[in-house]
């Protein structure tokens, strides 16, 4: 029987970009130990005191079906939160709760993009954004960015793709580059949504994990709130990745047709889950920095260690949890290097390549192992570049 289209070219005509992370947990499952550098995944599992209020949401019954735009408490507090931090006026009606991150993109598309419609996105990516996009008919279009400007998009390239899309995704901070969009960059993209009457759906789920610079979410700026939908999520704030909580803030008219969509697809978050998405929210700023520190940490480390070398640059690592580096010097690709790196000492990285054609000759590091593991991981790392550039030059 023949699958849909859909559904079967959702990786356009490459593969999925994983392929260096399934060789690694192949090995891992074979009982070689493996320093795993590759996904987004805290080294400590969920605070206990989130998981008791969620244990004690679900002892108390909220296991049944819960509010579809998710219970009033937790969008109010989501609400009150973007309000806080962008300074503009926002309350439930523009919060939708979705099941994570991921979820909320693939709704977001769905609400602003037609099948056919061409939706920008910036390269370097994280790796899910061209299938999120083609999962909803739309066609995507990458805006590649440099790395010689630290990965941050131009917006007059931005303009040039801009005719005849309805979209444009954008993240900051940046997964897998750490860029932070400075000011100047987001008010150019603002001015480029506004002229070409985009709709901007801005991917925000790293924005308490700010090393340098400040992160601007773009709904705040002028005239930007009634075309922008923020994505937000528990997961790297709050090391919730597999709880699956996540929100989408738009116009109201917006999460008015976004409920609709949730009540014929995923029929909302489980109601136990959200009462700990609200207890961890209560939990306030400094425990999300307390989340945060170990990776402004270990970023530290990283950069420390490439400035010692030649071989090796580090992109700016301004925020999140990843650093990027840049393996050009070995005349080697991302991958080639990545599958060497980890055959040759059992350390496991993304090659560049997974996230786009821009950042191609790069690999980027999840800065997820303990402090001493992952500075003796980088030393061999750029030891091991730096023997090979030698050999090329």
């Amino acid at each position: 029987m023949r699958q849909s289209r859909r559904i079967s070219t959702l990786n356009g005509d490459g593969d999925d970009g994983w392929g260096l992370f399934l060789a690694a947990r192949r090995m891992i499952g074979d009982g070689i130990a493996v320093v795993e550098l590759t996904i987004g995944e805290h080294d400590i599992g969920t605070d206990a005191r989130i998981l008791d209020a969620m244990h004690a949401s679900a002892m108390a019954g909220n296991t049944g079906y819960a509010m579809v735009p998710g219970i009033d408490a937790l969008r109010d507090h989501v609400a009150a939160r973007v309000q806080a931090r962008s300074g503009v006026a926002t309350t439930r009606d523009n919060v939708m709760i979705t099941p994570g991150g991921q979820a909320a993109l693939f709704m977001a598309h769905h609400a602003t993009c037609d099948e056919g419609d061409r939706a920008l996105y910036i390269d370097p990516y994280y790796a899910t954004y061209p299938g999120t996009i083609r999962s909803v008919g739309a066609v995507p279009v990458a805006v590649q960015a440099e790395s010689a400007t630290g990965f941050q998009p131009d917006p007059d390239n931005i303009a040039a793709a801009a005719p005849g899309a309805r979209s444009l995704l954008i993240n900051s901070p940046n997964n897998p580059t750490g860029a932070v969009y400075t000011a100047e960059t987001m008010e150019g993209i603002a001015r480029v949504v506004e002229d070409h009457d985009l709709w901007l759906i801005s991917d925000e789920v790293y924005d308490t994990q700010v090393w340098q610079g400040r992160h601007v979410s773009p709904r705040s700026l002028p005239g930007m709130a009634e075309r922008t939908l923020q994505v937000g999520s528990l997961s790297k704030s709050h090391a919730m990745t597999g709880s699956r909580c996540g929100w989408i803030v738009a116009p109201e008219d917006v999460t008015g047709h976004l409920i609709q969509l949730a009540t014929n697809t995923n029929y909302g978050v489980a109601g136990f889950v959200q009462s700990a998405g609200l207890f961890a929210l209560e939990l306030g700023a400094a425990f999300e920095a307390e989340i945060a520190a170990p990776f402004r940490r270990r970023r530290d480390i990283v950069l420390d260690l490439v400035a010692r070398q030649q071989a090796v640059r580090a992109i700016p690592a301004q925020g999140a949890m990843y650093a990027m580096l840049d393996i050009r010097a070995t005349g080697m690709s991302g991958e080639a290097f990545g599958m060497a790196l980890l055959k040759d000492h059992h350390i496991a990285v993304m090659p560049g390549e997974s996230f786009g054609d821009a950042a191609a000759g790069h690999v980027r590091l999840a800065l997820t192992v303990d402090d001493e593991r992952l500075r003796e991981a980088v030393a061999v790392l750029l030891d091991f570049a730096g023997k090979i550039a030698e050999a090329q030059a």
